[in-house]
């Protein structure tokens, strides 16, 4: 990409409402939990987010040579720390070559571009609640480096086996599970209830992460070139990782799309503790995580009827009714009430088992 893009002369300024507005573009899911939490917690969760999502789209960018990706994901990491002397300015400069002109840009990319402008707001929070997200923030994406240095030469992520994709999943998602339980955790809440929360807390960020490893093989491979079924998997199914879509190996691939999805399945009950052990202060709410809960239950009883959507462009998905019935279930719902949404989702489109259609 040969463009070039004017950079800002004077620091950027605050702009909570332009951070608040990205999130709705770039993550359904997202949004809905941004939605439903209420304040402060919304705000920190919204800008923790989006420190994430800059790294995400850097390690997804397919049109980035992976040597020049992991360098530009270590100079991420180094604006994350205050302590060093490397600043947003600088990655924002570096990155430049590969932010699409403004005309052209994806959300994702708008994210990227407005990078300056999250890290102006997030300066804004209280130091205890920086102190909070930025060290998950930053073991994201020391992770992603690491993983995108490691297949450097394949040009996109090979996972090997069960043990790679677990870290994997950990630093892409189990580090979003630890950023929550700090925000939740530094106020006065019993012990119990925070010891429960942290471990947990990376489960219920593996669980969010297999589901979307399970349902989106075809995409992670197409788009990103990327494959996350583990090749051990795949090749005792006699599949060549580079084969994974392709028709002639559907139904094996299909048999680990299921064993990955049973990977998922066996995070469920600890993800279930962490959100009945979740305190509802400083404007968190259970709705706001247990909805994203609820529904990757759904989608992996989807995946369950039809593995073989996960290698097709067949979006592996619950429907927008069932979502809009979760929604509403999830806004009324207690801790002792997680495990009954839990079984009824499981068993069918939740509108319809619940009555709600």
């Amino acid at each position: 990409m040969s463009h070039t893009s004017p950079q800002p002369q004077e620091p950027p300024e605050p702009d909570y409402e332009w951070c608040y507005k990205s999130v709705q573009r770039v993550s359904r899911t997202f949004a809905l939990t941004v939605d439903v939490l209420e304040e402060p917690m919304s705000r920190h969760i919204c800008l923790g987010y989006l420190l994430c999502r800059v790294a995400d789209t850097i390690e997804d960018a397919a049109h980035i040579d992976t040597r020049r990706q992991a360098d530009l994901l270590r100079l991420y990491e180094a604006a994350l720390d205050p302590s060093a002397e490397t600043t947003i300015g600088e990655f924002r400069a570096s990155v430049d070559p590969w932010v699409p002109p403004a005309e052209e840009r994806t959300a994702d990319w708008d994210v990227v571009a407005g990078s300056p402008t999250v890290f102006a707001t997030f300066a804004e929070l209280p130091e205890d609640v920086q102190e909070a997200v930025r060290p998950p923030v930053q073991e994201m994406v020391g992770g992603m480096a690491m993983f995108v240095e490691r297949y450097a030469e394949q040009g996109g992520l090979r996972i090997r086996d069960r043990d790679e994709l677990e870290e994997y999943c950990y630093y892409a998602a189990g580090t979003v599970g630890t950023l929550i339980t700090n925000l939740l955790t530094r106020d006065d809440v019993a012990d119990r209830r925070a010891e429960t929360m942290h471990d947990t807390a990376e489960a219920f960020g593996l669980l969010l992460q297999l589901v979307n490893v399970s349902k989106d093989v075809y995409d992670d491979y197409s788009e990103e070139n990327n494959v996350y079924l583990p090749a051990e998997w795949l090749a005792a199914e006699g599949v060549p990782q580079e084969a994974v879509t392709a028709p002639e190996h559907r139904t094996e691939s299909a048999r680990v799309v299921s064993r990955t999805a049973d990977l998922a399945r066996s995070c469920l009950d600890e993800a279930q503790a962490y959100l009945e052990a979740m305190p509802l202060h400083d404007g968190n709410t259970l709705s706001a995580w247990l909805v994203p809960y609820v529904l990757a239950v759904g989608t992996l009883r989807e995946l369950d009827e039809r593995p073989e959507d996960a290698l097709t462009q067949a979006d592996v998905k619950v429907s927008r009714s069932e979502v809009f019935a979760v929604l509403e279930a999830a806004s009324s719902a207690s801790r002792e009430t997680v495990a009954d949404l839990r079984e009824t989702i499981a068993r069918g489109p939740f509108h319809r088992v619940s009555g709600r259609d």
